[in-house]
């Protein structure tokens, strides 16, 4: 789902995406000519195996998502506190969004019961 940045304004613009057992909930405000906010929610479950025994397992998800998208080249200003994704085409792509966070929570450390025991 791809969103036009122009389009938010700062009534929040509310999105819903289900992937892979995952829900990616919450929405796009206006923030300043450049920069547009995205709150969101993850929450479900993302297979992958134990990082010890390679197990197969699913790693329960229920975070908060927050950061700025920017339309076009973001030049720090010290008043952003948040990461900041660039988009270069003026669109938000929200499944690019979502593959990317679902890759970092695979990338992190995980493991089975099993192997939490040990």
């Amino acid at each position: 789902m791809k969103i036009l940045l122009r389009k938010v304004t700062n009534t929040p613009l509310e999105f819903e995406l289900n992937k892979e057992n995952i829900t990616f909930k919450g929405y796009l405000e206006y923030h300043n000519s450049k920069l547009i906010l995205l709150k969101a929610n993850l929450n479900g479950t993302v297979a992958k195996p134990c990082d010890m025994c390679a197990e197969d397992m699913q790693v329960l998800v229920d975070e908060d998502i927050e950061f700025f998208i920017s339309d076009g080249i973001y030049e720090k200003g010290n008043d952003i506190e948040l990461d900041v994704v660039e988009s270069f085409d003026a669109h938000a792509d929200l499944d690019e969004l979502l593959d990317s966070e679902i890759e970092m929570i695979k990338s992190d450390y995980h493991f089975c019961d099993n192997c939490q025991e040990d």
